[in-house]
């Protein structure tokens, strides 16, 4: 049997610089949570104990993005694709939300961590909806790190109805056409206040978006670990961080750009 890669191992590519402490942290990061299945399989387990050790994995990465200063950390929870596997799979999935919110919220309210959600709302079962609206409430006067849950999110969808509330803009007289922007795009988008990821990670080694953040994602650096994500831990996401230094951001121009 194969294990995956160690995540302190875990190695992206030739660009791979080493983590300097010194060096400011990107200030938003985006993680594509992949592999639970992949590494349940690996070990003879059932899937959901992928995704239960994932979440282990996520209480991991909070704690390390905002001790390493992250000021933004974006998780992929749950797509709007996933509707579509297994139900008991998804149900699963639902009640590993309810009580990750119910058991952790408390703990992320007194660490300061300010909570958002991104996503399609409608729709969803009340009690989730619920909660989802307690989480961003009761922290929403936090300072330290801002936590944004994709939930039941897709970035096509999420770009459809910012084109949907604009063109409503335009056809009350709200808004003129020709004054369309990408920024008036960006202001109707689920989380305008919010910076663009300067760094978006996806783990299990797979090296495409899956429908993710793809009109913040234009000038992100991307980095693809081999390590599954229930291995994710403080060592991996600083190996990406040090590839994220390592680059030269130029965002269209000719000189680079450096720090976030």
């Amino acid at each position: 049997m194969s294990e995956a890669p160690s995540a302190s191992n875990a190695k992206s590519g030739s660009n791979a610089a080493a983590f300097d402490a010194s060096r400011p942290a990107p200030r938003h990061v985006a993680i594509i949570m992949d592999g639970n299945g992949r590494w349940a399989a690996g070990r003879g387990m059932p899937r959901v104990e992928g995704h239960r050790r994932g979440v282990e994995a996520l209480r991991r990465t909070i704690r390390a993005a905002a001790d390493i200063g992250i000021k933004v950390l974006t998780i992929f929870s749950f797509s709007s694709e996933n509707w579509s596997r297994p139900a008991a799979e998804v149900g699963e999935l639902m009640g590993l939300l309810r009580r990750f919110i119910r058991n952790d919220l408390a703990e992320l309210h007194k660490s300061g961590v300010r909570v958002r959600v991104i996503g399609e709302r409608e729709g969803l079962a009340d009690d989730i909806g619920r909660l989802l609206i307690e989480a961003e409430e009761l922290t929403k006067a936090n300072q330290g790190l801002t936590l944004v849950v994709a939930f039941n999110y897709g970035a096509r969808q999420e770009i459809a109805r910012a084109a949907r509330r604009i063109a409503e803009a335009v056809a009350e007289g709200r808004l003129e056409a020709a004054a369309i922007t990408p920024d008036t795009v960006s202001s109707y988008l689920d989380a305008p206040d919010l910076p663009d990821p300067d760094l978006i990670i996806r783990t299990s080694g797979e090296q495409r978006l899956s429908n993710f953040l793809l009109w913040q994602s234009a000038y992100s650096e991307l980095v693809f670990l081999p390590v599954h994500w229930p291995d994710f831990d403080r060592a991996a996401l600083e190996a990406a961080i040090g590839e994220y230094h390592g680059r030269e951001r130029r965002f269209g121009g000719l000189v680079a750009k450096t720090g976030s």
